[in-house]
């Protein structure tokens, strides 16, 4: 069984937020009769990103996340700083993510737009929903149908990252508090917690978990101490495949430590089906926040600029 189904689930959202709720009419096969083979045309390209670089799976769903929780999931993190503007994705919290992330989309758009019928008629936005999609299932997780119709965002800028992004050592009530703003319940933040098995994290983010806890235990002591011990050793990046006692961040171990999100973490653990089925809605959920339409967004013909 694949790493990605039998994890045990624990939180990724200690680097990342969730915005408003708003979502236009989202529909399953929307660019059927405008470009029918763009999510094949997509996952060739996801394919061949993934065979260049493992990390491709990590950087591109990282990316849907830091997108969707930032304005809503309208590609605004693509944008790149020009001017006076400072872009979304030069905000200091997003500073870590991977390049391979915007690689992978910058090379579906291309293989896309290669197709005249279909140039500049899908989204860059539905181009990092479906990639996302696709990387999943490439690293042995569920497939499952992708509702599209998104425009593309008309402003990015670091300010309106400011404040937004939970930290590593927040606490459940916290986490409960930053989705229930945004229509999402405990359920499915965990359910969505699932994606940081793929994901990596720097130095600064448990340094004193490992090293500084307390006066009394230098290393926190729900984590189990041959992890611990590893993490010194292998500090600054670490494959985030948490088993009990293993969530490398605070906020990931919370969620089997704290009564209320445990038994949660230990059914779908025994269960992949019904994680599996958890996390198909909760990412179809997710997709749907902040979707721009009409005068609201365009379609860009670079997804890294503003037509």
């Amino acid at each position: 069984m694949s790493r990605f189904i039998f994890i045990q689930v624990l939180a990724f959202l200690s680097l990342l937020i969730f915005p408003n709720i708003a979502f236009a009419e989202l529909k399953q096969n929307y660019y059927a009769n405008i470009c029918p083979d763009v999510e094949t045309i997509v996952r060739k390209a996801v394919a061949a990103k993934l065979a260049e670089t493992p990390i491709t799976v990590q950087g591109t769903l990282r990316l849907l996340f830091h997108d969707c929780f930032v304005e809503g999931c309208d590609a605004s993190i693509m944008i790149q700083s020009s001017g006076s503007n400072t872009a979304e994705k030069d905000h200091p919290e997003n500073l870590s993510l991977a390049g391979d992330g915007f690689d992978t989309v910058m090379k579906a758009k291309a293989a896309v737009d290669a197709v005249p019928s279909c140039k500049n008629k899908v989204s860059c936005a539905d181009i990092l929903t479906m990639a996302a999609r696709d990387v999943v299932q490439m690293a042995g997780g569920p497939s499952y149908p992708v509702e599209l119709g998104r425009l593309d965002g008309l402003s990015s800028t670091a300010a309106s990252v400011n404040g937004k992004l939970p930290k590593a050592n927040q606490n459940l009530d916290q986490l409960n508090a930053i989705f229930a703003a945004n229509g999402l319940n405990q359920t499915e933040m965990i359910a969505l917690s699932g994606a940081h098995t793929l994901g990596f994290s720097h130095c600064d983010q448990f340094l004193n978990r490992i090293y500084n806890f307390s006066k009394e235990n230098p290393v926190d002591p729900t984590l189990i101490p041959s992890y611990a011990a590893e993490l010194q050793q292998q500090c600054p990046k670490k494959n985030f495949d948490p088993n009990n006692g293993q969530g490398l961040l605070a906020s990931d171990q919370v969620l089997f430590t704290d009564t209320r999100s445990k038994q949660t973490v230990i059914s779908w653990a025994n269960s992949p089906k019904d994680f599996s089925n958890a996390f198909v809605k909760a990412m179809t959920k997710l997709g749907r926040v902040g979707v721009k339409t009409g005068q609201n967004g365009n379609i860009r013909r670079d997804c890294s600029a503003f037509n």
